[in-house]
């Protein structure tokens, strides 16, 4: 009999299993990971082999939980065992292929598995130590999916565990108890466990390191590969009664053999040293000979007929300028500064003024013409039970607050407005749409109350007109061209210096052109000479210079050099609906262009949508326009006046409106036409 140690109750309940098994798995990966293989480097004649074989072995940590007592059915010892600690033997064949300078591969390995251990010491009633040792072993399959995360020779592994149980033997050891020392020792019982699975479907994960014992300019190649392994409890339950279940560490190592495949010598290379050559671009300014600071403008604004709605709100947005009934007798159309909107954005503050007045607008006209009747149709994705709630509220505020009979207003309930921004198979921008589509229509019959010449679901409401000082024109500006930009720079920019040395930078940029305000160069001189300096970075990151001289003169144009304004608006990504403004551009906004004038139309659009396909979108919409005009001229014999056309597409720092609102991406899909005097 062995001599047995009484150890206090829970001394080996001071350390878990499973902490040492997760600390030795990152602390041998960091080992494995460590290693560095000093291979003098030699003449390269033989790949490396895309097949390895040889055999692995090493030590299995075995740490047993739970507990197991029934142990055959032909005994069953006085106490309960609980956890215990093994170590057995590994070995074992392996074949593998990963191709060399490759994330992935493949390994496998089938062989001896020993699962062997001793559980902690129990005690029986008779407070006798009692010891319970098994031999478990098994016949183990594992594939494995190969991966070395650098292309290097650290791997990672991971993949299934079948073990095919070969031997299940145990030794009952009991010891005298110490009161009793002089009891008769108990015969040692040794047996096979009962119940033991056959077959155990479990996983393992694992890391390891290739050590090239050979040089590469042999054929035969050699590897050593210490390894580390982690085998869970999950599905390692030795038998199928009691809750004894297996941990696994595996530390050991693989040698592995190989042949590489014979390198043609390749004749010495001479190499050719090939000048890198500046992309071809061509850079140009085109600069205004005269730069206006400000010049006044008679503005014709369109007026939409569409009231928008917030999600998940059937009431008027307070965005839209509400007045009281006590405020409608003193309520003027060419007044509107008065009852500007709480919070407008910068730029397009003016125009949103007039269109947040739309319900008043339209309150008056109707009160200045009985005669006149409208439908509102709202429009909601939730149904048109929702869209007629949006509908009664902006009819409510026309009777209750500007007093128009009940009658004179109709309303209807849609689901999509009659001519919607979402078109069907959409999938881009999805949301900036609906949020267009979420509205109430104005529609009417009464010329008194829509744009001239126009008529339908989606005429405009009667312009406003009203006069404006217009701060940095169109023609103000200074162009920069780059030629070629698109394919040579990754960005540009300008340095700018004007006769004393004082330089301004502008941009990045990544387009072919870049207008600037001529007064944003000049400031508060009449006038400068300027070296403009286009600073170019290639894709390759290398830096390109090219240089080009302007002259700018800032002048203020006389009190009678008034412009005129008119814009039309268009519906999502429709650019042949120019043709529905042909007689309004035909009869009303030619015939204004005086002897001599300058025609300047330029085309925008709103952020929806992909930027070259809006850059052309707005360039046709500029360019219908004037062809319109342009015939116009040629049927009453003119010939006098000259016209400069342009499209902006989404670009915002052009564009008259910003994006971040509904009316405010309504409003850019837009043609402005700006018409000057000869002086």
């Amino acid at each position: 009999m062995k001599t047995y140690i009484n150890f206090k109750k829970g001394s080996r309940k001071a350390w878990s299993p499973y902490s040492l098994a997760i600390k030795s798995i990152i602390l041998s990966t960091l080992i494995i990971a460590g290693i560095q293989a000093n291979v003098q480097a030699q003449e390269t004649q033989y790949t490396k082999p895309n097949w390895w074989f040889g055999a692995a072995a090493g030590a299995n940590l075995n740490f047993y939980h739970g507990s197991t007592h029934t142990l055959s059915d032909n005994f069953t010892p006085p106490t309960t065992f609980h956890d215990g600690f093994g170590v057995g033997l590994y070995a074992a064949p392996l074949i593998e292929y990963h191709k060399p300078n490759t994330v992935l591969g493949v390994m496998l390995q089938a062989g001896y598995d020993s699962r062997k251990g001793a559980f902690d010491q129990a005690f029986t009633p008779c407070n006798c130590p009692a010891d319970l040792l098994t031999d478990l072993s098994y016949i183990t399959v594992e594939p494995s999916l190969r991966l070395a995360p650098f292309k290097s020779n650290f791997y990672l592994y991971a993949g299934p565990r079948i073990a095919f149980n070969l031997a299940k033997s145990f030794t009952y050891e009991q010891g005298p108890s110490a009161e009793y020392p002089n009891t008769p020792a108990v015969a040692d019982v040794t047996d096979d466990f009962s119940h033991i699975n056959k077959t155990i479907y479990s996983m393992q994960i694992g890391a390891g390191l290739d050590i090239p014992l050979s040089g590469s300019n042999k054929r035969g190649q050699a590897m050593l590969s210490p390894f580390v392994s982690f085998q869970p409890y999950f599905g390692q339950e030795p038998r199928s009664i009691e809750t004894w279940n297996i941990t696994t560490l595996r530390v050991g190592a693989a040698l592995k053999f190989g042949r590489g495949k014979k390198i043609a010598a390749q004749p010495e290379v001479v190499p050719v040293i090939i000048p890198v050559l500046e992309p071809e671009v061509k850079f140009s300014v085109i600069s205004p000979a005269n730069i206006p600071t400000e010049r006044k403008v008679r503005e014709t604004l369109p007026l939409l007929n569409y009231i928008f709605f917030n999600s998940g709100s059937t009431e008027i947005p307070n965005r839209y300028v509400l007045l009281r009934k006590d405020q409608v007798a003193d309520f003027k159309e060419d007044q509107l500064e008065v009852f500007a909107p709480v919070s407008v954005s910068g730029r397009s503050k003016r125009q949103m003024t007039v269109y947040y007045n739309v319900l008043n607008i339209l309150g008056d006209r109707m009160l200045k013409n009985p005669s006149s009747n409208i439908t509102l149709v709202g429009s909601s994705e939730k149904g048109p039970a929702d869209g007629k709630l949006m509908a009664e509220s902006v009819k409510k505020y026309l009777v209750d607050v500007f007093g128009v009979t009940d009658s004179r207003i109709n309303i209807e309930g849609r689901d999509k407005p009659k001519i919607p921004s979402e078109q069907p198979g959409g999938t881009l921008e999805l949301e900036l749409l609906r949020q267009g589509d979420r509205r109430v229509s104005v529609e009417s019959s009464s010329p008194a109350l829509l744009m001239e010449f126009r008529s339908g679901p989606n005429a405009p409401l009667k312009p406003v007109e009203f006069n404006v000082i217009q701060e940095a024109p169109i023609d103000s500006y200074v162009s920069f061209n780059v030629d070629g930009a698109d394919e040579a720079f990754s960005s540009w920019l300008l340095e700018i210096r004007d006769e004393q040395g004082t330089m301004q930078k502008f941009g990045p940029y990544t387009e072919e052109t870049v207008n600037i305000p001529g007064k944003s160069i000049l400031g508060s001189r009449p006038q400068g000479n300027f070296d403009v300096t286009m600073v170019g970075t290639t894709k390759s990151g290398k830096t390109v210079k090219k240089e080009a001289f302007t002259k700018m003169t800032l002048w203020t144009p006389p009190a009678n050099n008034e412009g005129m304004r008119f814009s039309i608006i268009f519906e999502f990504d429709d650019a042949n609906a120019i043709a529905t403004y042909e007689k309004y551009l035909t009869d009303v906004v030619t015939p204004k262009i005086p002897v001599n004038g300058t025609v300047q139309i330029h085309g925008y659009t709103d952020i929806i949508g992909e930027e070259g396909h809006n850059q052309t979108l707005s360039l046709a919409r500029a360019n219908d326009a004037r062809n319109i005009m342009e015939k116009a001229l040629s049927k009453a014999g003119r010939t006098d006046v000259k016209f400069m056309t342009n499209g902006f597409g989404e670009d915002e720092s052009m564009s008259p409106f910003e994006n971040k609102l509904v009316e405010e991406r309504f409003y850019n899909r837009t043609v402005i036409i700006d018409i000057f005097p000869a002086n």
